[in-house]
């Protein structure tokens, strides 16, 4: 099963809350970026909160989140859209521990806790949204909760997880955010706290077959739920050779000089996804002359 997201409702209204399998998404990241292990579960889950925030924005909207917490890792960073494609890097791929004294996978060990979460958002207006809050944990899921209630001042559970396999490869991720919305009652904050008591591991419940529905269900109750919307998610980035071709122009034709003297050459690397690009001399002229490249 290919990897999506859900938004829906509950109690009339009361809640709005996403879920989504990320299993696919997270692996592809960790192919791309060689991630270990601690590291891994620290990108997927960044990535697997950006992904359901990108889908609470419209049409060509996105968002950055940066977690820069102080750890090992260094800055973890995720682009999301409201389309469903996600991007994200770990500055330092390489991070692994042995196991909390839960036995789980020590991210705030990797990811540090003394650091802000910040959120810039592009809704398509001259000026960006940006949020920053300060790293309460370094679980990751915890600190997007606070962002929530502090930066938007929107009561939120925020819950990702992501199981390793002994190869590094990604065995199952996942996550949810509920959020109350204006005039819920205290009946349903109960209701819904008691729910998240009780919920298993959400990358445990995806590992065991349940889906995104299922998930929600667990959470909310099938006869509360409203599903409105179901969409895939996927690694997706925007980088390309023109891209890499258009920033070269932009340094201006002393510059390109100098690289075709000095490099023979130019290389580029995306963060993002870690495509590699080359451009040879030749091509460089092509660039420095203001030709286009075929």
């Amino acid at each position: 099963m290919r990897d999506y997201l859900i938004k829906a409702t509950a109690f009339d209204g009361q809640i709005r809350a996403y879920a989504v399998q990320s299993t696919f998404l997270v692996e592809e990241a960790r192919r791309r970026h060689d991630t270990w292990a601690t590291a891994s579960a620290a990108l997927g889950r960044t990535m697997t909160i950006a992904t359901m925030m990108g889908a609470m924005l419209k049409g060509d909207d996105k968002l950055t989140v940066k977690l820069e917490g102080g750890g090992p890792t260094g800055p973890i960073v995720a682009d999301a859209g409201a389309n469903g494609q996600v991007r994200g890097y770990i500055t330092h791929p390489q991070v692994d521990f042995d196991l909390n004294d839960k036995g789980k996978l020590d991210v705030a060990r990797a990811v540090g806790t003394t650091g802000s979460l910040s959120v810039v958002k592009d809704l398509g207006l001259k000026e960006h949204f940006t949020g920053q809050v300060p790293i309460v944990s370094g679980e990751v899921s915890e600190d997007f909760t606070y962002y929530f209630a502090t930066s938007e001042q929107v009561p939120s559970a925020v819950g990702a997880g992501v199981l390793v396999n002994p190869d590094h490869t990604i065995l199952a991720a996942g996550g949810f955010i509920l959020q109350l919305m204006p005039g819920a009652t205290e009946e349903i904050i109960e209701l819904l706290e008691k729910s998240l008591e009780k919920i298993p591991p959400i990358s445990s419940l995806i590992q065991q077959g349940k889906t995104p529905e299922d998930i929600l269900n667990l959470l909310l109750g099938a006869e509360n739920l409203k599903i409105l919307e179901t969409m895939p998610v996927e690694f997706s980035c925007s980088c390309s050779l023109d891209r890499i071709k258009d920033a070269i122009r932009g340094l201006g034709n002393e510059e390109i000089e100098q690289m075709i003297k000095e490099d023979n050459g130019a290389d580029a690397t995306c963060h993002f996804c870690n495509e590699h690009y080359h451009l040879t001399a030749a091509e460089l002229d092509q660039l420095r002359q203001n030709g286009e490249l075929q």
